[in-house]
């Protein structure tokens, strides 16, 4: 079983560690019909049939009609092969490009002529879409704890997290605040991805949702209140400069 860390382990992310190239002579002694890719797909299938407790590189290779050893010619590590098939399932999600609308009140994103869907319906989207991977994935959730996750398709699903999270109109501490709810929801949804019935996803998501709206209308209508007193003040204190320098 994949643990966060094995006692005294120091464990490289094969996303951080540039892999050199095969030597010429050694190319040809790597067994042919294998490459990386197909590697990282029959890991995939085998981690979906076996799961994770039950994987081992002995029973991958068995599966390729190859050593096991043979694997090592595009892995160093069994960690790097479970990285990178984490990395390939989470490609299979679509995610929302955007634009989000901004028209809608205070900023909220809602649809209102802004040219695009309000980031609420993004992030529905983005939060069932991830929750489909970890109930057709179950080793997706503990890999995702067990390794940094910083792969392509990670990386992008990121990107269109912190997209919407523009589109809320949010700033400073309180986007900070969002984001990590955000995140903290969707891999605390993981665990009980098969148990928790559709409804109760969706219900526990749209309250996530309004509680970003409400923190977004809240900061929207302090700013307008704040920006006019603000304004005056700072048109005051230059006439009265002007005045006194004038004197």
């Amino acid at each position: 079983m994949v643990t966060a860390a094995d006692p005294g382990e120091i464990r490289t992310s094969v996303w951080l560690v540039a892999r050199p190239a095969t030597p010429a002579r050694r190319r040809t002694e790597a067994p042919s019909g294998l490459d990386r890719e197909r590697i990282t797909a029959a890991t995939a299938r085998l981690l979906d049939a076996d799961g994770l407790t039950r994987f081992s590189m002995r029973r991958l290779a068995a599966g390729l009609g190859v050593t096991a050893m043979s694997l090592y010619w595009y892995v160093d590590t069994k960690h790097d092969l479970l990285e990178l098939a984490l990395d390939r399932v989470l490609g299979e999600q679509s995610l929302p490009a955007g634009p989000y609308g901004s028209g809608g009140p205070y900023g909220s994103g809602r649809a209102s002529g802004s040219g695009g869907a309000g980031w609420q319906d993004g992030l529905r989207d983005l939060a069932r879409g991830y929750r489909r991977v970890l109930a057709d994935h179950p080793w997706v959730a503990p890999l995702s704890a067990a390794y940094p996750n910083i792969g392509p398709h990670a990386r992008a699903f990121d990107a269109a997290l912190q997209r919407l999270m523009d589109a809320t109109g949010l700033v400073d501490v309180a986007r900070t605040g969002a984001h990590l709810a955000v995140r903290q929801f969707l891999h605390g949804c993981g665990g009980a991805a098969r148990r928790a019935p559709e409804g109760d996803f969706c219900l526990a998501l749209d309250v996530l949702i309004a509680g970003i709206e409400t923190k977004a209308e809240t900061k929207a209508e302090t700013k307008a209140e704040t920006e006019p007193r603000d304004k005056a003040e700072t048109e005051a204190k230059a006439k009265a400069d002007k005045d006194k320098a004038d004197a």
